[in-house]
């Protein structure tokens, strides 16, 4: 994907992907040569997708005949090299985002006029077995008409191709483009567009090439044994026998009805959940959980999948309603207690496997919320007895997290996309993990011959897959390299010794020029640091962690390959113009795997759905009595906190005004009622424990939320946050972090802190939580309303705070010093009124909920008289969802 500035301006005159597969390991290089035609210079982005798992290993650039190569250094090292060069105002930066199953590589480069720039990128990655074909995928996404483009695939298979396939992935009118030349152990796929043919439509001047170009294949499969290959030094032995009868499936479902699934995820989950349910045996066993903040099941125990009890589950998933928190910690743990009680008590067949299939976004927010231990838990608790498999549902899911689990536990992880046919993605990945390949497999090579043994736990157990082993050999002892493996299946068992002719095998590399000669090192440093990284994840101590990490570290500077202890500098030949390749470290969950590649140290805000001004960074700020209020983009905010203190802010003159109401307990107040657009906001007094200096002060205890277009109503208290649709009804409490979705209307609720109603684009609430220590002799529990001015109520709108969405004109003037120096008065002018006001501090609590943050206001005396319309009394209303009765 190519991004400039004036698009027209900037030629792309060559566009090519050459890939190289060397005995499943790919070889891919995608390139890209551009021209500024432009008189100015232009930022030019090259941003290439790259897939998730494979290593970057070179990066290259050309600006006008200045060259930059790549190193790899440790991490700590290449970040120092490159903020001294950023210090000397000399570097530029690469960045990384997520997408789908793929990482972007994005560097940007501002090119003057006239200049040409080629950017270069390698990548290697192991191509992984699926439904009994080995899939490359390419990612092609020039982003605009290339003069030359080209797509050049060769594959070079020492046990001899059975087919070779490219479906249409790109669109039908790229029908009769590809070519394919196979022969009986090589294939070249060559895809070649125009820019005619590159049009989206004849007279387009937008490219049609924008997708996934797709290669799959299949080897021969002569020996059930598998396929041994040894070169230069390493072997990889590849095992994937076929047609193995099904053994039957114990198979629980947990399935994530959280806050956070509302919408389209849901849909999404229903639908193929009752896909594969449909895809269910007569001779499997299953149940259902679905969880929020609770856990519940549909059955407490397996039940065979009888066509009734199948139709019976899938009414069940169809009455889900999402909501709440997210507890993936106790909804793994209940799914794998039931299967550990059946087994037990002899409820499963012997030959029978079990397994556990989690539906989810992946982002807990409810119970245990660190990741590390709820994968520690589940590891514990499955104890190798079965597997994990995890589907992520939507964009924005937590990949990294359901991959690591579901591999711990010798499953995988798929991602369910929004924008492909669901069911059919469902029915693909069940066709993968349905078939067990076998119960238990173990490979024994002889110590004379063989060292530094690594095997793919990737699909070791299920489906379609294979099981790849690499390892180093000792030359000198061939002869007595054996390889035995031992395969239990539900029907037989295998004991085969296999061996391919090595002086045929090395005869055959060193003469094919397109075959990578150092493909068997390549394949078991892959191998060897995808498994160490998954056993850094679950290192039971600090120590043998660091010992981890320092091994990933040194493989990957001997194998020139960036990792997550490792960064890519780019640099030219003076040595003076740096850029750098990170992978930076994910705060909620240590390293992830795949290229991270990023730049900037700015986080994303993880408040799903809190919107900006509830997360206000406010700076203390002092006044003389001439300054007008802070800016709006710091406490622009109308806010009722503490005895109850309101803050209104006008946002044309710039000014904070404040007043207190002098009530009592029980009384209801009426903040926002707007018959307009339905809304009412009201909070319920509650009174301190005794009078303090001949006062009693009140507090918001209760307050209420009507929204009756919707017929929603939310009901907070110190306790708990209620939400009530008619007879439908969903309680969170304040010691949860989760979401509340309804009717377009989200409630989350950050643990032990505030609450924020979010209703659409149109208008947002926040509601703040003070705890007091437990027998304070004087204070309550309490809340305070936080209400933005942006909201967008209706001009009918009333109530203490929504009568000021129409800002009155204030004129305040004579400023005088008042009783005390630190209290100056003055004389505003408002409505009509005289009033005497006297310059004060109030608290704005969002961003220090204990001793909060000065805000400096004019203060109206007598409970906000001549400023706010008629008395407070007018304001009282009788239940907690009354609209305000008209004068």
């Amino acid at each position: 994907q190519l991004q400039v500035e004036d698009d027209d301006k900037i030629g792309l005159y060559s566009y090519k992907v050459q890939s190289t597969i060397t005995s499943r390991l790919a070889n891919t290089m995608i390139q890209a040569k551009m021209v500024n035609n432009a008189k100015r210079s232009q930022h030019i982005v090259f941003d290439v997708q790259v897939p998730k798992g494979a290593f970057i290993d070179n990066f290259t650039m050309d600006v006008n005949g200045i060259t930059f190569t790549s190193k790899i250094r440790e991490k700590s090292e290449a970040r120092k090299m490159y903020s001294q060069a950023k210090a000397k105002g000399k570097a530029a930066g690469i960045v990384r985002s997520n997408t789908l199953d793929m990482e972007n590589f994005k560097t940007e480069v501002n090119v003057p006029p006239g200049m040409r720039i080629q950017f270069e990128l390698h990548y290697h990655e192991m191509i992984r077995r699926k439904l009994s074909s080995y899939e490359h995928l390419i990612s092609v996404k020039p982003g605009r008409l290339a003069k030359h483009m080209e797509v050049d695939v060769r594959i070079v298979e020492p046990q001899g191709l059975r087919y070779v396939h490219v479906p249409n992935s790109l669109g039908d009118q790229f029908d009769g483009i590809t070519t394919i030349s196979k022969g009986e152990k090589k294939a070249h796929i060559s895809f070649k567009p125009t820019m005619a043919q590159q049009r989206k439509c004849p007279k387009c001047s937008t490219t049609a090439v924008d997708g996934n170009f797709v290669v799959q294949y299949d080897v021969n499969r002569e020996s059930m044994g598998g396929e041994l290959e040894i070169f230069n030094g390493y072997f990889i032995h590849f095992f994937a026998p076929e047609n193995l009868d099904p053994l039957p499936k114990n198979i629980l479902f947990v399935i994530d009805v959280s806050g956070s699934m509302w919408g389209l995820k849901m849909k999404q989950t229903i639908e193929a959940m009752k896909a594969i349910l449909s895809e269910l045996r007569a001779a499997d066993q299953f149940s259902l959980i679905d969880f929020n903040h609770n856990v519940r099941c549909w059955r407490d125990n397996l039940v065979s999948a009888t066509p009734a009890q199948v139709e019976d589950a899938k009414k069940y998933i169809q009455t889900i309603h999402p909501n709440g928190g997210t507890n993936i910690n106790e909804a793994l743990l209940r799914a794998t207690f039931i299967l550990n009680e059946a087994q037990n008590l002899g409820m499963l067949d012997p030959n029978s496997v079990s397994m556990i299939v989690l539906v989810s976004d992946g982002d807990p927010t409810v119970g245990e919320l660190k990741l590390t231990t709820i994968q520690k838990n589940v590891k514990q608790s499955i104890k190798d007895d079965f597997s994990l498999f995890c589907l992520g549902i939507g964009f924005d899911v937590d990949y990294d997290f359901l991959q690591r689990i579901a591999t711990d536990n010798r499953g995988m992880a798929q991602r369910i996309f929004g924008n492909q046919e669901t069911s059919a993605q469902m029915k693909n990945f069940y066709n993968q993990v349905s078939t067990p390949l076998l119960k238990k497999i173990q490979f024994n090579y002889p110590q004379e011959s063989v060292s530094d043994v690594t095997q793919s736990s990737f699909h070791n157990y299920f489906g379609g897959s294979e099981i790849v082993v690499a390892g180093k050999v000792d030359k000198d002892n061939l002869q007595h390299l054996e390889s035995i493996v031992t395969a239990t299946a539900a029907n037989a068992e295998l004991v085969m010794e296999t061996l391919r002719d090595v002086e045929e095998l090395d005869g055959f590399m060193r003469k094919d020029k397109y075959a990578d000669p150092d493909f068997t090192r390549k394949l078991w440093a892959y191998l060897t640091v995808n498994q160490m990284l998954a056993e850094r994840n679950t290192a039971p101590t600090a120590a043998l962690k660091r010992n981890i990490t320092k091994s990933i570290l040194q493989m990957s500077l001997d194998h020139h390959i960036v990792t997550p202890f490792t960064a890519m500098l780019i640099e030219n030949a003076e040595k003076d113009e740096i850029m750098l390749a990170d992978q930076p470290k994910d705060p909620r969950r240590g390293c992830c795997p795949g290229q991270c590649l990023r730049l900037t140290p700015n986080a994303p805000n993880n408040n799903k759905g809190i919107p900006p001004w509830a997360n206000v960074t406010a700076v203390p700020v002092s006044f003389t009595p001439e300054q007008r209020s802070p800016p709006v983009s710091s406490l622009s905010i109308n806010r009722v906190d503490n005895d109850p203190h309101f803050i209104i802010h006008l946002p044309k003159s710039q000014r904070n005004i404040c007043f207190n109401i002098n009530s009592e307990p029980g009384k209801i107040l009426n903040l926002v009622s707007d018959p307009g657009t339905g809304v009412v906001v009201n909070g319920q007094l509650v009174g301190a424990k005794k009078i303090e200096n001949k006062k009693l002060n009140t507090y918001f205890g209760k307050i209420g939320f009507y929204f009756k277009t919707k017929g929603v109503k939310v009901e907070i208290t110190t306790e708990t946050i209620t939400l009530k649709d008619g007879s439908y009804g969903i309680t969170l409490t304040w010691s949860d972090t989760g979401h509340i979705i309804r009717k377009q209307l989200l409630i989350s609720v950050k643990k032990e802190s505030n609450v924020t109603i979010t209703v659409g684009e149109e208008m947002s609430f926040m509601v703040l939580l003070h705890r007091v220590w437990k027998n304070h002799p004087v204070n309550v529990d309490f809340l305070g309303i936080y209400i933005p001015p942006e909201n967008q109520f209706s001009p009918a709108a009333h109530g203490l705070i929504g009568q000021f969405t129409s800002e009155p004109e204030v004129y305040i003037h004579h400023q005088r010093p008042g009783q005390a120096p630190e209290k100056p008065q003055a004389t505003m002018e408002v409505k009509g009124n005289k009033l005497t006001v006297t310059r004060g501090v109030q608290k704005d609590y969002r961003t220090d909920r204990v001793l909060g943050t000065d805000v400096e206001c004019w203060f109206v005396h007598n409970s906000g008289k001549g400023f706010i319309d008629g008395h407070y009394k007018d304001y009282l209303v009788p239940h907690l969802y009354s609209f305000l009765k008209k004068p």
